[in-house]
């Protein structure tokens, strides 16, 4: 049986040994507070209210779930629906959905637009800390550059506590 320093072998097979000081298993990561996501959506349909849109606006977490969703009493049931998925849509590609929209217009990235929940309509932000994504916003219920707007302002509203 060889000895190796810093490794172990397992039915001759290699593996590394944890790193020290962090226990196999363990993951830590940064999540989106409901204080903070309630934040994001009031901020962005408030930005859309001003405009003179009645909106919908969902806050997603790091897994895609809904947090918060918020609906303008004026804003028409399916726009609930379309801010969930762009917010969804969002977080899971790690970009604007009008990016996403962009980009799955070549056709080598389009069956991306058939996976389940996804939506490639403008109004959907990634929420970030640095460069990790931990949430997403939707806007839903003006045209695609006002709810791109109205999730941007949504974001820009908590800037500085996601520094």
């Amino acid at each position: 049986m060889s000895r190796l320093v810093g490794t172990l072998v397992i039915a001759g097979t290699l593996a590394l040994a944890p790193a020290a000081g962090f226990p196999q298993g363990v993951v830590s990561q940064k999540n989106l507070s409901l204080g903070l996501a309630k934040t994001i959506a009031e901020a962005a349909l408030g930005a859309c209210k001003s405009k003179g849109f009645s909106t919908s606006v969902a806050v997603v977490d790091r897994a895609g779930q809904m947090m918060v969703l918020l609906r303008d009493e004026g804003a028409s049931a399916q726009t609930a629906e379309m801010s969930r998925r762009k917010a969804y849509t969002a977080r899971m590609f790690r970009t604007s959905t009008l990016e996403f929209q962009k980009r799955t217009a070549d056709p080598g990235f389009a069956a991306q637009r058939d996976v389940s929940d996804i939506l490639a309509l403008g109004g959907g932000m990634p929420i970030q800390i640095g460069t990790e994504v931990i949430g997403g916003v939707g806007s839903s219920g003006a045209n695609q550059d006002g709810d791109d707007a109205c999730a941007k302002a949504g974001v820009a509203a908590v800037a500085e506590q996601l520094k």
